[in-house]
């Protein structure tokens, strides 16, 4: 496993992150989660991500089960607020649901403080300064050690960096977006940011919610996640299953699986710090943690993914 630093920050994040969303919980119970956070630990994996709304809260408490009894200053744990109930005030980035969403997260997750501690998205409805002073706050609480945003427009994250500057509080130090074969505009709309300010990325749903691992080119499948999210469904076009499919050759032609070309793919930007993976099974999850233990992607072969 190779490691990367969180842009500007000295923290150091193993290349692969261990992700909880629509697994752990809905489709990964705690035996499970338990095998995938010690195969992940095996591969050299000390990065986890998870958020208050996946599985409402199930997934925090399975990760906050698995990672117990290991070694705290060995993991690098995150957790996202945003979504923390249905009532007006369970929703968004107030000091109020921030300053609470932390302590439920903590708790959840049985931890005194979590790594990386991010604003799942932008609120309209709040403030930037009323954010910023709110995460700054837990910062200096010694609650989260890090705060960021996730799918947050660049000016958005901009406009956090110089309200924090302005007021002398803690700026954002990483933003979380998805990025795939498919989805490459935004580390396009990040790189200023990532030049400039030091923004560490990371990044999720590298496989492009399993398009990218050729499962959905004859239809979709009885329990898939397409089929279990039919919102999903809008990423599988004729094209992109067509492409799908070159790419699945071409991973086949370079002895890997269409998913490990996907996740290499992914890990050959420099501009990310982490590339979020998960599985439901112990063998897939297996078959993703691997392409931290294979040769880069060489320019030859980034062409050739380009021209897909």
């Amino acid at each position: 496993m190779r490691y990367r630093r969180l842009g500007g920050s000295g923290l150091k994040l193993s290349e692969l992150t261990l992700g909880s969303w629509l697994t752990f919980g809905p489709r990964v119970d705690e035996a499970g989660a338990r095998a995938s956070v010690r195969l992940a630990l095996e591969k050299g994996v000390n990065s986890f991500d998870t958020a208050e709304t996946y599985a409402d809260g199930a997934a925090e408490e399975l990760l906050g089960r698995a990672i117990e009894g290991i070694r705290r200053e060995s993991l690098v744990v995150a957790t996202k607020l945003f979504w923390g109930g249905p009532g007006p005030n369970d929703v968004g980035l107030s000091r109020k649901r921030i300053v609470e969403g932390t302590r439920g997260s903590l708790r959840r997750l049985r931890l005194d403080y979590v790594d990386l501690l991010y604003c799942h998205r932008p609120d309209p409805d709040t403030p930037i300064e009323e954010t910023v002073r709110a995460m700054d706050s837990v910062v200096r609480s010694g609650q989260a050690l890090y705060w960021g945003t996730s799918e947050w427009p660049a000016s958005a994250i901009e406009e956090a960096y110089r309200v924090a500057k302005e007021l002398g509080c803690a700026p954002p130090t990483m933003e979380q977006s998805k990025h795939h074969l498919f989805a490459r505009a935004r580390l396009d709309e990040l790189s200023p940011l990532v030049e400039r300010r030091g923004l560490g990325v990371t990044t999720y749903s590298p496989l492009a919610h399993g398009l990218l691992t050729g499962k959905y080119e004859a239809g979709i499948p009885a329990g898939s996640r397409l089929d279990a999210f039919p919102h999903l469904r809008a990423g599988r076009t004729d094209e992109a299953v067509a492409a799908a499919r070159r790419l699945g050759a071409l991973a086949r032609e370079l002895g890997a699986t269409p998913a490990q070309l996907a996740i290499a793919w992914c890990l050959g930007d420099r501009r990310v710090s982490s590339v979020i993976v998960a599985a439901t099974t112990p063998e897939q999850l297996r078959e993703n943690l691997e392409v931290a233990e294979r040769p880069e992607l060489d320019e030859e072969t980034l062409h050739r993914i380009a021209s897909v």
